[in-house]
């Protein structure tokens, strides 16, 4: 998206243009609605064929046979065991539907699709000709990303992140009244590269933002991403996944029997929390360093920023039997407070109401015929 890289003030990062100059400022401006990120670190996939939801809605996490043109969710593909391997966002338009991942799950996810298609009417096309623009919605942004969407079945393509609510069929672990998800209305517009370069010559380093400003958003609402939250060992429940990508009541899919077990049955074994970070020390986390409670190693950060109202904060995968409290975070030599705030408690899953059956050793003996009379 090289339109967005020559606007004035642009600073490359990993994966795209970091920021412009002044991340806070960014930032402001993004969760006001009054600024538009290139997304150069997502990718979009085009799954087409008259078969495709159907076969979508088989292989993955969530009910997307009845998706309706225009509608929004995301799906999470899990291995036999209920781990987390991809991650998409969805949105249907009537014709094709158009999967959002991270670009480094992109290929991958579209090679195991294309590998489980067998005799199914569908197809499979990482659409490398498209570039994907994010905003919140409300504000100046959106009707300036929403005029350069692709719309190639008459609609535009914006999908909206369901993040915001606890989607059909879901469940969220967060024991909280107001989710800090609530507050983000997040959307992605697809758009072609030629429409992307074209918006971007005619805005001002007042109206973009890189991604360090749609990160530190993300994070500040507890939102999960494949590319940061995701490990081999990943469960859905770990990180609240379930609110939006996990479809409970649908029929069977790959590691459905682990997910309803957890969910029903037993704990996860991690849980995400939020970290506020004590701003006194110049060294910031970085993903992977060391989280500790006391002396004892409890989990390690996935994602990190500094938020332009909270400060440093940052998401960490820990033991489910990590103490409430407050954590230490170890980074670059450096013992960093944070206090701990849970996104999934310990007790999180289990939800089934099973009764409690008697013991045998504990029922009462039946008396003894030789005793009678």
């Amino acid at each position: 998206m090289t339109g967005f890289a020559d606007i004035s003030g642009a600073v490359a990062g990993d994966g795209g243009v970091a920021h412009f100059g002044d991340a806070f400022r960014e930032q402001r401006r993004l969760a006001a609605g009054a600024a538009v990120v290139p997304l150069e670190d997502r990718t979009v996939i085009e799954v087409a064929g008259p078969e495709r939801l159907g076969w979508l809605d088989s292989i993955t996490s969530q009910s997307v046979g009845r998706l309706a043109p225009g509608e929004s969710t995301e799906l999470l593909v899990l291995d036999p065991q209920g781990r987390v391997e991809h991650a998409a966002g969805v949105l249907d338009d009537g014709s094709s539907t158009w999967l959002i991942a991270d670009a480094g799950d992109a290929e991958a996810l579209a090679t195991w699709l294309t590998r489980m298609k067998f005799r199914t009417q569908a197809t499979v096309d990482v659409r490398a000709d498209l570039a994907l623009l994010g905003f919140v919605d409300g504000g100046v942004a959106a009707e300036r990303a929403s005029a350069a969407a692709f719309a190639p079945a008459g609609a535009p393509l914006i999908w909206t992140d369901p993040w915001q609510r606890v989607s059909a069929g879901g469940h969220q672990y967060a024991e909280i009244v107001d989710h800090p998800g609530a507050d983000l209305a997040w959307r992605v517009a697809i758009t072609t590269a030629d429409a992307a370069d074209a918006l971007a010559a005619t805005l001002t380093a007042e109206e973009v933002a890189g991604l360090l400003a749609a990160e530190a958003l993300r994070i500040a609402a507890w939102r999960p991403r494949w590319s940061a939250e995701v490990d081999e060992r990943s469960l859905p429940h770990e990180s609240d996944w379930l609110r939006t990508a996990v479809h409970l009541d649908k029929g069977c899919y790959r590691g459905q029997e682990t997910v309803a077990k957890v969910h029903n049955l037993g704990h996860p074994p991690r849980r995400l929390a939020a970290l506020h970070l004590d701003g006194s020390e110049a060294v910031l986390p970085a993903v992977g360093d060391a989280v500790l409670a006391g002396d004892d190693e409890v989990g390690h950060i996935t994602s990190v920023a500094r938020h332009h109202e909270d400060g440093p904060i940052a998401l960490a995968i820990l033991s489910r039997r990590t103490p409430i409290g407050d954590l230490v975070v170890r980074a670059d030599g450096a013992d960093i407070a944070a206090t701990q705030q849970v996104i999934v408690p310990a007790d999180a899953g289990a939800t089934a109401d099973i009764p409690r059956l008697t013991r045998l050793s504990r029922r009462p003996s039946a008396p003894d015929p030789r005793q009678a009379g």
